[in-house]
């Protein structure tokens, strides 16, 4: 069904992470790979994302081949209230019909390009579109394997089981005024950010918390959420079922119901 949409207001996703985590409330954010999606059956994902009262669309990935970013925005603002926010992984990776974007500054590593450069190169560009721009801190978590974001961004991950570096980092940023602070194991990591590490982060700092990489149950994703993350990201992990998207959907749902029963 087509949805008549408006573009979000400035502040407004900001506002509504803030909030939700005041709340202890949960969010589940899909992960979509320009590279990735088939549009002969896009339409049919986007009514499942309904369905499943999916909250926001993360749109990019490191490396991009085949540039549909506009493309796969114009469908999931079409047919869904769905807010659509850009994951860049570079510059490039800029569409100001999306409502907001992830400013992610790698505050894991150590290459000042995707520390500061790349943000420099999109600041005019950003300033000029009016888009809703969350600041956030992004760090990048040991997987099991050299993930595409790792090689691409030439650092060195946090290690899995250094859950005291992953909390002094996301201390800074947030020191530093970054808005968010996103733990990502990479796409098709082998092991998820661990709940260990995740409540480490969640002591450290008031932001928000953003979890992706590995989670590929439901079990990993509620998981997440009772370490204190408070979006859960699903991406690869979808590509590969087409039932964990409903099944984390689920998972999310279970918790915010006996949140609301707690209170």
């Amino acid at each position: 069904m087509i949805k008549k949409r408006m573009k979000i207001s400035n502040h407004k996703i900001a506002d509504l992470l803030t909030a939700r985590k005041e709340e202890k409330r949960k969010s589940f954010a899909v992960l979509l790979d320009p590279d990735k999606v088939d549009f002969n059956t896009f339409s049919a994902f986007l009514s499942k994302a309904v369905e499943n009262e999916v909250d926001f669309f993360f749109v990019g990935g490191s490396l991009i081949t085949n540039y549909a970013i506009d493309q796969l925005i114009a469908a999931i603002q079409e047919q869904t209230n769905i807010p659509t926010i850009l994951f860049p992984g570079n510059s490039l990776h800029i569409d100001p019909s999306a409502d907001a974007i992830l400013l992610l500054s790698l505050i894991s590593g150590r290459n000042p390009d995707f520390l500061i450069g790349q943000h420099v190169i999109a600041a005019p560009m950003l300033k000029k579109s009016g888009i809703e721009v969350l600041p956030t801190g992004y760090m990048l978590v040991e997987s099991g394997k050299l993930t595409t974001v790792s090689y691409i961004s030439n650092t060195t991950p946090i290690p899995h089981d250094k859950a005291a570096i992953a909390a002094c980092t996301a201390m800074a940023g947030e020191m530093l005024g970054l808005r968010n602070i996103f733990l990502d194991a990479g796409s098709g990591a082998q092991i998820p950010v661990s709940a260990e590490m995740i409540a480490a982060v969640r002591a450290a700092v008031d932001t928000p918390i953003i979890v992706g990489g590995g989670i590929d149950s439901s079990e990993k994703a509620l998981l997440a959420l009772q370490a204190g993350a408070d979006v859960v990201v699903v991406g690869n992990g979808i590509e590969q079922n087409q039932n964990l998207l409903p099944e984390v959907a689920a998972a999310v749902k279970m918790f915010n119901l006996q949140l609301e029963k707690v209170y």
